[in-house]
């Protein structure tokens, strides 16, 4: 059995109301809905939540609801811990059942499409060398080498010391000097459930991923933080097919 598990927890402080927040006419949340119920080789979908409203959405979308304890619903709980709680209430739920894969994905992160899980599942199951398969984006102009941070004056000084790069790379403005930048953007994570029991073995900062991650191609896929990323995540959705009245699922 494959099973998805969204997280969607009620508190945010950036954008408050986010994951039930409407884009083209939809709740956010409704979107990777919308991706799990489609990709076919998904058996079960779950909302791990605090939220009564979207519990009541879960249950109008035939998704059934896991209530999150109030420990995991915290600003500083973790994400990997409230998917490990939400993995084990699947397995509760489905005694004797073998679960092959899982299907982890967030409520605010609304750009992907169902293709994408198929496309994850596929690899791993031609490639059981691999712990997960992830979203991914190329974002350049976010890589490491242009980062800065603040240093005890207030200046602006190199956020990781040059001496990590590449060093028969020339480092300088130019955003491509030191290869390509990818950026797990955490619309979907296909992995192993072993990921899960063994959390401490994968790699920092999403543990979940295991150690051996193979990208899935998802140019301009983004997690809500902040209402101003709203037009991104629209546009997103109109190329890939969405509007107010139609999901590129919809037949005919």
């Amino acid at each position: 059995m494959i099973c998805a598990l969204l997280l969607g927890r009620k508190g945010s402080v950036g954008f408050p109301g986010k994951n039930v927040h409407k884009v083209l006419g939809r709740e956010m949340s409704r979107y990777p809905m919308l991706a799990a119920q489609h990709a076919k080789s998904v058996n079960r979908t779950y909302l791990s939540t605090d939220d009564e409203e979207l519990m009541a959405l879960a249950e109008r979308h035939k998704v059934e609801v896991i209530r999150r304890p109030d420990y995991l619903c915290t600003p500083q709980a973790l994400g990997e811990d409230a998917y490990l709680h939400g993995y084990r209430e699947i397995l509760a739920r489905n005694p004797g059942v073998a679960i092959e894969l899982m299907v982890l994905l967030f409520c605010n992160a609304a750009t992907l499409l169902a293709q994408q899980i198929e496309e994850g599942i596929a690899v791993l199951r031609s490639r059981p060398d691999l712990d997960s398969a992830v979203t991914a984006g190329r974002m350049n102009w976010y890589s490491p080498a242009r980062a800065r941070r603040r240093n005890p004056e207030g200046l602006l000084v190199p956020f990781i010391p040059f001496e990590v790069f590449e060093t028969q790379r020339k480092i300088n403005c130019d955003r491509d000097s030191q290869g390509d930048c990818f950026f797990a953007d955490v619309c979907v994570s296909v992995v192993r459930p072993r990921n899960l029991e063994r959390m401490e073995e994968g790699l920092l900062p999403q543990r979940w991923m295991g150690r051996r991650i193979h990208p899935i191609s998802n140019v301009g896929g983004l997690d809500i933080d902040e209402a101003w990323q709203l037009p991104l995540v629209e546009g997103y959705l109109l190329r890939s097919g969405f509007s107010e009245t139609r999901t590129p699922y919809d037949k005919g």
